[in-house]
């Protein structure tokens, strides 16, 4: 039997208690026995594994094993001093690890938030004695007495109430009071008008209640058990990342192991075939790709903050711009959660007077320092009766607050001496209670073809979006025979931007799910107005909701436009988890406690900022502003940053590609090494990061919203990154650079097959030649990879500052590295003649018109379809 259905005698007989409450000595025995009453956590790493973790994922494993190599290498031949290189990627590897461990711990906050929701102190009754002692020594069957302002330690049975109302917020992330009775209640246990949940707070009353479940057992900890057990995502950048790495080590391996067996044929000795197959696997790894996509998604983060998005971890950045559904609420993120009255019904102006005294009287909103205060709803009546009709004055003996199950609000007032009982509430719930209606000032029977016409009314204006109040008033009992005076439809008006923010979401093929627990002709009327819905959609109440299969649902959600209604913060879960099992990426918002696994579960959780500490702690990224069109926003933030993370990808891939063309070289024709193994670094880790980084900062272009979410079979790394970055681009940057390294040597009197020390100045200048090579071309690669399909000149040559300033680091780098005595001892260089950089300028306006004439004829191909 539930124990909310049981009566308060059974109560003490289910617990085994009294009114005196139990012993200190049975205390004591429940304690050992069923615990003390805390949220307690799963089972977690210590923070020390949290931290290694970050060295161990795939791309992290990959440098481990370039340094490993390096170090190997050095201890075979100390000359090459490729332990600089080991420590180099070594400092990447512990720079990234630091950077993301940061994120990830200020993440995992939800569960001490969820802690401090538990009072530390608490009142019994234990042995006939009132008395406090630490809430955490709560046990089933202690009796608590509860009082305004009290946070509720555990979930009780009330067994005492004096007008006891609490607000459940925290838990269900409705604000609506709710007066608590003795009673027995037949229903779910959530919906109980005679349970005191943990964590609850007492706004007014008194009364007193029989624990029944503390700690864990309590709505709050199975509700924190299944936040901690809900297994959050991968989000699709980090699925990507692994992917792209494990294709990275793979290629990178294979060559090195296919050109260490051709140097084994040729004639080299095994320990020039060890240092080639490392400089291969080195030049294939782009030990910058790892910094600089943790750099720019920090940089997307922060230019989400200033469009009101405020992002806990940096792969949420980008992980939004793959979101293909979005589930959010309604009130206060579709619209403005400032209620305002939009229409009054009555049968005729005599009744009007009487409308506006229960209005103003039977309402708890009040004014404070010339602000009104109170319930959105209450502040929208107070204010319309006051700037219509001013002040009204009437004392007030009784209350009996706005209750969740009854829907409505009474309270007993003296007006011209006499008592009246004024009620407001939900029409489905007050005008059953009409025997009445106020009619030319005189009260009529009211008959069903009165009732059908108010009815009517009330989904006449339902159907406007408006938010429909009944008001009646008895003159002998509270909410006794009452009469029927009129409605009220009160408007949540659509944020700005919200209908515009819709449309920009349909046309980029994203599908938005609302969630509201409103009536369906309110959220239908409000969802046409903001171009939500267009023709019929699916709706499902909470009753149909909960008889649907799992497939049947599915089949629902299969729909293209859909309105879940009446709905519970916890039917959310169920909705994501469906979705995401279709193969969806989901976004969903939140804001009340119960709303944490969901957004947990969620692809991406967005918690209201004027939520629950709790939803905001779990979510990975938080609407400052509680508004959906800043959703839309940070969407294109993220598709913007995948784009951009593709195209520093491949100007990364073409260095690469140049890096490695000369270390083939070296292996199949037996010349000198072009490149040595910390020139590669030098680019990698140097002259590549900030114009990389800078291509991570462009800004959205118009199209990005235009096309539909990226498909879940759509790589990092794909075709086109490689056909251009393998076959066009990175060849002709190697070409450069090989040709400033012969160009040197031939002009230096070298001979093919001629021998030359690694310490000859010659050689030295040559692979300074052939480093400058490839960075010269790069500059052009910068500016030409700011787009894949828009010509370079139409949207601006030097329109993105950060790329100028990169390139111009970059410049000034390599002359350090070229000119400078310690750049010269660190890279093995050797200052060149300028006419060597003059020489190499062709191949990079070579590069970059390569890259235009290709763009220009995907616009002209586009023309013609």
């Amino acid at each position: 039997m539930k124990i909310n259905e049981v009566s308060k005698e059974e109560v003490f007989s289910l617990l085994k208690t009294s009114e005196k409450g139990l012993t200190e000595k049975e205390a004591k025995k429940r304690l050992s026995q069923y615990g003390y009453n805390e949220i307690e956590e799963v089972k977690k790493s210590p923070i020390i594994f949290k931290f290694l973790r970050q060295f161990t994922h795939f791309f992290a494993i990959i440098l481990w094993v370039a340094a490993g190599l390096a170090f190997l290498s050095d201890l075979i031949n100390p000359a090459e001093e490729m332990k600089s290189l080991g420590f180099a990627i070594i400092l990447v590897i512990v720079i990234n690890a630091v950077f993301a461990f940061i994120q990830e711990y200020k993440a995992e906050k939800s569960i001490e938030k969820l802690r401090l929701l538990v009072p530390r102190r608490c009142r019994v009754i234990r042995d006939g004695i009132e008395k406090e002692i630490s809430a955490t020594e709560l046990v089933p069957g202690d009796i608590i007495i509860l009082s305004e302002g009290d946070k509720v330690p555990a979930d009780a049975r009330v067994i005492e109430s004096n007008s006891l109302t609490v607000n459940n917020a925290p838990l269900t992330g409705e604000s609506i009071p709710i007066v608590l009775t003795c009673k027995p209640f037949f229903g779910e246990l959530i919906k109980s008008n005679n349970v005191a949940f943990a964590g609850s707070m007492v706004i007014s009353g008194s009364g007193k209640a029989v624990v029944f479940a503390t700690g864990m057992n309590t709505e709050f900890g199975k509700i924190a058990h299944l936040t901690q057990t809900v297994q959050a995502e991968e989000t699709p950048l980090q699925k990507e990342i692994t992917k792209t790495s494990k294709i990275i080590a793979l290629v990178a391996i294979s060559i090195g192991i296919i050109f260490f067996v051709i140097g084994s044929f040729i004639g080299r000795n095994f320990t020039e075939n060890f240092i080639f197959a490392i400089g291969v696997i080195v030049a294939l790894v782009p030990e910058g790709m790892l910094p600089t996509v943790t750099l720019s998604l920090a940089i997307g983060s922060q230019r989400m903050l200033r469009r009101n998005a405020l992002v806990k971890t940096l792969t949420a950045v980008e992980a939004l711009g793959s979101i293909t559904v979005i589930c959010t609420d309604k009130t206060g993120t579709i619209t403005q959660n400032k209620m305002a009255v939009k229409d009054v019904w009555i049968f005729d102006e005599s009744s009007k007077d009487m409308l506006m005294k229960i209005a103003y009287l039977c309402n708890n909103a009040e004014i404070v320092n010339n602000e009104y205060k109170g319930d959105p709803t209450e502040v929208a009546l107070l204010k319309y009766v006051r700037e219509k009709y001013g002040d009204i004055n009437a004392e007030r003996f009784l209350e009996i607050p706005f209750d969740y199950e009854r829907k409505m609000m009474t309270t007993g007032n003296i007006i011209n001496g006499r008592r009246i009982f004024l009620t407001k509430g939900a029409v489905e719930k007050v005008l059953p209670l009409c025997k009445y209606a106020l009619i030319k000032g005189e009260k009529i029977i009211l008959d069903e073809s009165l009732k059908q016409k108010i009815l009517n009314k009330n989904n006449e204006l339902m159907d406007k979006g408006l938010r429909v109040l009944c008001f009646a008033f008895s003159e002998t009992w509270p909410e006794k025979d009452m009469v029927f005076v009129g409605l009220v439809g009160l408007e949540d008006p659509p944020r700005p931007g919200v209908k515009d923010a819709i449309k920009t979401a349909h046309e980029a093929g994203i599908k938005i799910i609302l969630i509201t627990g409103d009536a369906s002709r309110t959220a239908l009327a409000i969802s046409k107005e903001i171009g939500l819905v267009k023709r019929n959609p699916v709706i499902i109440e909470s009753e149909e909701f909960h008889k649907l299969s799992d497939n049947e649902l599915k089949n629902k959600l299969s729909s293209k436009e859909i309105i879940f209604t009446r709905m519970s913060p916890a039917d959310k879960l169920r909705i994501v988890t469906l979705l995401q099992e279709m193969g969806e990426r989901v976004a969903v918002t939140g804001d009340g406690v119960n709303d944490t696994p969901a957004l947990k579960k969620a692809d991406i959780g967005i918690a209201m900022g004027s939520g629950t500490d709790v939803a905001k702690e779990v979510a990975e990224i938080i609407l400052l502003d509680d508004n959906f069109a800043t959703i839309i926003s940070a969407i294109e933030e993220g598709r913007t940053i995948y784009e951009n993370i593709k195209k520093f990808i491949s100007y990364f891939f073409t260095s690469n590609v140049a890096e490695l063309i000369p270390y083939i070289a070296y292996a199949i024709f037996r010349i000198p090494l072009p490149l040595k193994i910390m020139q590669v670094l030098a680019i990698d880790l140097g002259t590549d990061i900030l114009p990389g980084l800078a291509l991570g900062a462009e800004k959205p272009t118009k199209e990005v919203m235009k096309k539909p979410p990226r498909s879940h079979k759509e790589r990092l790394i794909d075709s086109f990154i490689l056909i251009r970055s393998f076959l066009i681009l990175g060849p002709i940057e190697a070409a450069a650079g090989l040709f400033g390294f012969f160009y040197v040597l031939y002009s230096g009197g070298w001979h093919w097959n001629e021998p030359i020390s690694s310490s000859n100045i010659l050689y030295m200048q040559a692979t300074t030649a052939c480093l400058t090579g490839i960075v010269i071309t790069q500059v052009a690669n910068g500016f030409a990879s700011r787009t894949f399909k828009e010509p370079v000149f139409k949207i601006g040559l030097f329109s993105n500052k950060f790329l100028i300033f990169g390139i111009l680091f970059e410049i000034l780098l390599q002359i350090f590295i070229v000119y400078h005595p310690l750049g010269n001892k660190i890279f093995s260089t050797y200052p060149i003649p300028i006419k060597i950089w003059l020489i190499l300028i062709p191949f990079a306006i070579l590069l970059f018109t390569i890259e235009e004439f290709r763009k220009n004829l995907i616009i002209k191909d586009n023309q013609k379809l």
